[in-house]
């Protein structure tokens, strides 16, 4: 539990950094992603979750990160 809660809060940095340090520039960008295809936004969710999946997984199984 303590690591699940460990790896939601480091979501919730990592997201909420572009908002803080860059709110002018992380508007214009919301801008053009919302005038994106549907299609183009799922291709960049997928290949962001598969990215995720092979970090996990790298650095669960493998050892990767030691």
């Amino acid at each position: 539990m303590n690591e699940l809660l460990t790896v939601i809060g480091l979501i919730l940095i990592l997201e909420g950094m572009p908002y803080f340090a860059f709110p002018r520039v992380f508007k214009k960008w919301i801008v053009k992603v919302l005038e994106m295809p549907e299609g183009s936004l799922r291709i960049y969710g997928l290949v962001s979750m598969l990215v995720g999946l092979l970090l996990v997984y790298l650095a669960r199984r493998s050892g990767f990160f030691n």
